[in-house]
């Protein structure tokens, strides 16, 4: 790679893709014998491969990246690319819960007494504990923001102070959610609106969960100097990734907790 003539980066053979094919694997298979055979041994198997490979690729591609230069300027643009085209495949993924939502709502049939909410649900005040979660990710929206803002300026300490910040709230975020779930009066086997409910906001708290731990990884590569205020697409990317959260949510509180209540 010293004499290469040209600025795309040909990525080396990796047992990576191999490895987290075989994890998830064993997580279905193991999530599967576990709803059957209350058995999860081969699921907790899967889990630790799953972990070990992502450590492992993570590790390369920052190696990669930050270390070896291969992370060029042509090649960070098909990384933004990748990256929007995911979250774009997000958006749809998301859009079927909405979808699914609104059928039901917005024309109840007579098995659910032809109203919404059903017959016999009580459902949970949106200005209470959903509206504080609101606030609280709208504020690491906020926090975000600044983290990019300072990290572009150069100025690392605030960077550091404003990325801890926005972990914070989304484990906030992610304790309400979960002091919510626990106090709910229905669960996800309570009909169409149990089911569109926890669905819906559950993947987004997953999607929450998966964004903290990538905000948490850019904070240790910007403890250990990875960032530039020019070469940050890892911290861009995730901030990118927190911002589709923060939307989201947005319209599962306008639907399901406001306007579905």
């Amino acid at each position: 790679m010293a004499h290469q003539a040209h600025a795309y980066h040909m990525v080396d053979p990796s047992p990576w893709p191999l490895t987290g094919a075989i994890a998830a694997l064993l997580m279905t298979s193991g999530l599967a014998i576990w709803f059957h055979f209350h058995s999860l041994s081969l699921l907790y198997l899967g889990l630790i491969l799953l972990l070990l490979t992502t450590i492992q690729w993570w590790r390369d591609i920052i190696r990669e990246g930050t270390f070896q230069g291969h992370h060029t300027i042509p090649v960070q643009k098909g990384l933004r690319y990748g990256m929007i085209l995911f979250i774009m495949s997000e958006v749809f993924f998301f859009l079927g819960f909405f979808w699914a939502f609104y059928h039901s709502s917005l024309a109840p049939t007579p098995e659910l007494g032809g109203c919404w909410p059903p017959t016999g649900i009580n459902p949970l005040d949106p200005f209470e504990v959903p509206l504080l979660n609101t606030a609280v990710l709208l504020a690491s929206g906020v926090t975000v923001t600044w983290t990019h803002h300072s990290l572009m300026q150069g100025n690392r300490k605030e960077t550091i102070q404003a990325l801890t910040l926005t972990v914070i709230l989304g484990f906030y975020f992610t304790i309400l959610q979960a002091m919510e779930y626990y106090e709910a009066s229905f669960t996800i086997a309570d009909g169409v609106y149990g089911s569109t409910f926890f669905v819906a906001t559950g993947f987004h708290g997953l999607h929450v969960i998966i964004g903290s731990t990538f905000l948490i990884i850019c904070l240790m590569r910007q403890i250990q100097y990875h960032f530039t205020s020019k070469h940050h697409f890892g911290f861009e990317a995730a901030a990118w990734y927190w911002h589709f959260v923060d939307v989201v949510w947005l319209f599962l509180y306008v639907s399901i907790y406001w306007w579905g209540s």
